[in-house]
């Protein structure tokens, strides 16, 4: 019987993307809507990595599973690294990728594209019930569009355009956003982890 694995994750676009990158594991693989509701964890930590481990930790001790989360951002150049750690809450809580991406727009206003440089930021966290973390990184570089284009994904996946491409995230087939992105870079790491582990 294969061993069980939460995705420590409320939010439901990034869980199911989450389960697409976990696919086919030697895992039996589960979401919290598998568990009774409990309270999120507070994101108070000041890197991605602190808050990755810290929703890992806090739903494996919780439910007393196997647990893997992740915590990732967008940092912008021109605006010294924002948003950052606080890319969910950027434009104020509750969250809301419109809002957020309007701001992002707003702040960056008329940036000539050459200085619009960016990076997508994931840091997965892998927790067992009272064991050590394991982490794994991913990151993808690349401009911030002066307009949202496309409706796939979620967040900031409208305005982000890789290197090399000339399509946002938000108009690119699930998929191919995987292949080139932060949180697929950071899952295919952490799967080679996990399938030594199973």
């Amino acid at each position: 019987m294969p061993k069980q694995l939460l995705i420590g994750s409320a939010n439901q676009e990034k869980a199911r993307e989450l389960a697409e990158l976990l696919h086919g594991l030697p895992w039996e693989v589960k979401s919290l809507a598998d568990f009774p509701p409990v309270p999120e964890p507070e994101e108070d930590g000041v890197t991605f990595e602190e808050n990755a481990v810290k929703k890992a930790r806090y739903y494996s001790e919780r439910f007393g599973i196997a647990c893997v989360a992740d915590d990732s951002g967008l940092e912008t150049d021109a605006l010294g690294g924002a948003p950052g750690v606080y890319s969910a809450r950027y434009a104020g809580l509750p969250a809301d990728y419109d809002r957020n991406n309007a701001k992002l727009l707003k702040e960056l206003g008329d940036t000539p594209w050459h200085e619009r440089t960016a990076r997508f930021v994931c840091c997965a966290a892998f927790v067992e019930p009272g064991g050590e973390p394991h982490v794994e990184y991913g990151t993808v570089e690349g401009h911030i569009a002066t307009a949202c284009f496309g409706s796939n994904g979620f967040g900031y996946d409208p305005l982000f355009v890789p290197n090399g491409h000339d399509r946002t995230f938000g108009e690119m087939p699930p998929e191919k956003k995987h292949s080139l992105s932060h949180r697929g870079e950071a899952f295919r790491k952490m799967r080679t982890y996990l399938e030594g582990l199973a």
